[in-house]
């Protein structure tokens, strides 16, 4: 079993930054795409970013710029560092892994999901 699991979400002012994290742990052999995701109320989830196994990345429109998607994976963690920060991105942010706990199988997981809220 795979588990995925986020931290660092919270409140930050209007401008500011903020770094959130997706560990993934269990049975996993290697990793493929990670990416994190968001769902704000009453809003359908969207993609955010996404980062390959060779580390190239893909950003959505509304982030370009401002957020950056990186990942460790001696440590099998994603990152997403946000900066100038927007009251629209507030929105629960869930992480995303495409893993092969044994070859030649690979399932997707989701994390549960962080808060973040961007309000003065």
């Amino acid at each position: 079993q795979v588990q995925l699991v986020e931290s660092g979400g919270g409140l930050v002012q209007p401008g500011g930054s903020l770094r959130i994290s997706c560990a993934a742990s269990g049975s996993i052999t290697s990793i493929n795409t990670m990416a994190w995701y968001r769902q704000a109320p009453g809003k359908q989830r969207e993609s955010v970013a996404r980062i390959g196994s060779s580390g190239s990345t893909n950003y959505a429109d509304f982030v370009k710029g401002r957020f950056t998607i990186s990942r460790d994976d001696a440590r099998n963690t994603v990152y997403l560092q946000m900066t100038r920060l927007k009251p629209e991105d507030t929105a629960v942010y869930y992480c995303y892994a495409n893993v092969s706990p044994r070859p030649p199988y690979w399932y997707d997981y989701w994390g549960q999901g962080t808060q973040v809220t961007v309000s003065s």
